[in-house]
């Protein structure tokens, strides 16, 4: 049987209010969502099921969801720093954490700037840099002219108002500039001591696999996971099953 769930709560930390929440009870696993995201997403890809093996620790990105950000910048670096204060605010000094695209590039940031806090990581459609494919999407982030589904999909992640999702909609935009905060070298990331599975979509239309095993050539102790006509993000929904199949057996190898 499920620990019933707590409700969210909110923790000031570097000039923002940090939404979080906390599912169930055992091994701490800190589960960060992708860009534009928020922490209800993993709802889709099997947070249920992962309920009974460890206590999950959710939170939403700052400017996300719940989350503010006053201040109007994104970086993956940033939000790395904020979630290891929340982990500071929950006493927590060592953990397990699964990471989607943004959520896995801002736990590159996490695992090389605290080695030692990460026992275990599931990076899914993450990436040492962005190539031109991944740039020219950014470019067509839907600030101007978003469809009405968009904004429905949107509002109902994000609770701040519409002028948060504008900003949301302009940062994943403004990723098209940016080169210093995404540019991870194979040196760099070889200071992460976590195990690690990589897991990829060979269909992903922002990084090409090639760049799965390049990430998996860098890190020590990585296992990769190529997903057959996997997309980016290749976890939710119908693939929600045997990914939490995948990452579960992983995690509890010792």
């Amino acid at each position: 049987m499920n620990a019933p769930e707590q409700p969210g709560q909110t923790v000031p930390v570097n000039g923002i209010d940090l939404y979080y929440e906390v599912h169930g009870a055992g091994e701490p696993l800190v589960l960060l969502h992708g860009l534009t995201g928020c922490s209800g997403d993993w709802a889709y890809a099997g947070r249920d099921q992962l309920v009974g093996d460890y206590q999950l620790i959710i939170p939403d990105a700052r400017g996300h969801g719940r989350s503010t950000n006053p201040q109007k910048t994104l970086t993956h670096r940033q939000c790395a720093l904020d979630f290891l204060a929340l982990l500071d605010h929950l006493g927590i000094q060592k953990c397990k954490a699964i990471g989607m695209s943004f959520g896995g590039n801002t736990l590159l940031h996490m695992a090389t700037l605290q080695p030692d806090r990460f026992e275990a990581l599931v990076l899914v459609s993450a990436t040492l840099y962005f190539p031109e494919q991944a740039r020219q999407i950014m470019r067509q982030a839907p600030v101007e002219n978003a469809p009405p589904e968009e904004w429905r999909a949107m509002r109902e992640r994000h609770k701040l108002g519409d002028e948060q999702i504008v900003t949301l909609w302009e940062q994943q935009r403004g990723l098209k500039d940016s080169y210093d905060d995404v540019n991870f070298t194979p040196p760099y990331v070889s200071r992460i001591k976590a195990r690690t599975l990589i897991v990829y979509g060979d269909r992903d239309p922002l990084y090409p696999v090639e760049m799965a095993v390049e990430m998996y050539r860098a890190i020590p102790r990585s296992q990769l996971w190529v997903i057959p006509n996997g997309g980016h993000g290749p976890i939710f929904l119908d693939a929600a099953d045997p990914f939490v199949r995948t990452s579960r057996q992983f995690l509890k190898a010792g």
